[in-house]
């Protein structure tokens, strides 16, 4: 039986049904408490029951910026602004007194020390270059444009329909839905973007008024905001199975809390000492960074051959990890980790191991030493988590990085046994090819945590 089109229930995206009430104001419509601003010098004050953002020349971009961060949940406001002036409401952004940097798509984007970063819905009248793009979403200070743009949506048609809903004289009403990696807006009623990432997973909510430079025909200009309010979304609960995850056979391969179904590498029972579990997640301790040494690699008691995995996982800055499968705890007793092939685990900005292999097969996602994952692949930031996806169909292996196919190829084919002749692999006969074998999180030596790990297990025992 095939199983590369068996619907993945687990990874439905979440409804957008939610309870109306719950909202919490973000705004008291009286005064500026719970807000600070970063940036630019333009001024905000209360007017009327709203924020009034002024511009003003010659400043940077200016961000009224809420004191604390928000993850999911969906956002409500009504803005009204003078046509000639471009704004925004910044979601899970960012601000570090320190310069920082982010990869995607191969490139690293550096990020100066204090400046306001992350989504912006967008706040774009603009009758002299024909665009209107309010409820748009724009990466701010990192890739610029997603939607329309890099991530989706035709300017074009974009343009078009903003231009019939967006009230010129009066008041518009955004809302955003900020769940998991999905983003999407509406203005005043009418869908507008919808994108799929995973650069920023929490961070303020903020205004902006935009810099206006030097342009004195524009000073003064404002752009008001009233009724923001936010409904947070809780976290989904962890280490659990929705019921339609166990319709379609999920089952938890670690309880959240004890080590039953696992057990070491090299020995019948579970290391002493190396891994914690600790609020729903197993971790590995920081060793050093030597490979096998602590606690050493940990197997599940039974073996599999057909199945898929999940695992979510989360890196610390300069760690090493991985998940195995198909491993024969047997085949090394000596020194080191145990054999089968690998999704690497990998802080590629910081470990030198990303720089070692062939062509980027050691970066997080490959499948190590023998296939890199695309430079394009989507990583979370470091300390954010990130989540695995293995499917072994019969002899067919797929590999998944935060939903995105990153390695497809069949075990034992030439393409296979080519590879693992170029590889660090080819002293162990017939590496991979196993019938069956246990699955395995890796101790190489650093911090590195682990949860939501479940399978599907369709082998014939």
């Amino acid at each position: 039986m095939n199983r590369l089109h068996t619907p993945l229930l687990f990874l439905a995206t979440c409804g957008t049904l939610f309870a109306t009430e719950n909202w919490t104001p973000l705004f008291n419509g009286k005064n500026l408490d719970g807000w600070v601003q970063r940036g630019g010098k333009a001024s905000y004050k209360v007017e009327d029951g709203c924020i009034v953002g002024t511009s003003t020349l010659n400043t940077a971009n200016s961000f009224l910026c809420t004191d604390r961060d928000y993850a999911d949940f969906i956002l409500e406001y009504d803005f009204k602004v003078d046509p000639r002036l471009n704004s925004g409401v910044q979601i899970r952004s960012q601000s570090f007194a320190t310069p920082s940097e982010i990869r995607w798509n191969g490139k690293v984007i550096n990020i100066s020390a204090n400046r306001v970063h992350g989504y912006q819905i967008e706040i774009d009248p603009n009758p002299i270059q024909n665009r209107w793009w309010s409820a748009g979403i724009y990466d701010e200070g990192r890739r610029g444009w997603l939607y329309p743009g890099i991530l989706g949506g035709n300017a074009k048609e974009f343009t078009e329909q903003g231009r019939k809903i967006f009230k010129q004289e009066g008041w518009n009403h955004v809302r955003v839905e900020a769940i998991g990696h999905h983003l999407k807006t509406t203005l005043n009623g009418a869908p507008c973007a919808s994108i799929d990432d995973s650069a920023t997973a929490s961070g303020f909510i903020a205004l902006q008024v935009h810099s206006i430079d030097d342009h004195k025909e524009i000073d003064g200009s404002q752009v008001s905001w009233k009724n923001i309010r936010i409904q947070e979304i809780p976290e989904p609960e962890q280490n659990t199975l929705t019921a339609e995850e166990k319709a379609a056979g999920w089952k938890m391969l670690w309880d959240g809390k004890t080590s039953n179904g696992w057990r070491s590498a090299k020995s019948s029972t579970f290391p002493k000492d190396g891994w914690t579990m600790k609020d729903g997640v197993l971790t590995v301790k920081e060793t050093g960074g030597a490979e096998s040494e602590a606690g050493g690699d940990i197997i599940t008691e039974d073996p599999y051959s057909d199945f898929e995995l999940s695992v979510d996982f989360k890196i610390t800055p300069g760690a090493n990890s991985g998940i195995k499968f198909f491993v024969d705890p047997d085949m090394n007793q000596g020194k080191g980790s145990a054999i089968g092939p690998e999704f690497q685990i990998l802080d590629d900005v910081r470990h030198p191991d990303a720089k070692l292999g062939h062509n980027g097969d050691r970066t997080i996602g490959s499948l190590y030493d023998l296939i890199p994952a695309p430079a394009s692949k989507k990583v979370n930031p470091v300390g954010e988590w990130n989540n695995a996806r293995i499917l072994s169909d019969g002899k067919h292996l797929t590999y998944w990085l935060n939903g995105e196919k990153t390695i497809e190829i069949d075990r034992g084919s030439k393409e296979w046994r080519d590879l693992v002749a170029a590889s660090k692999y080819k002293v162990w006969d017939h590496f991979g090819e196993l019938p069956e074998g246990h699955i395995l999180l890796q101790d190489h030596g650093n911090t590195v945590h682990f949860r939501n790990i479940k399978i599907r297990d369709f082998s014939k025992h």
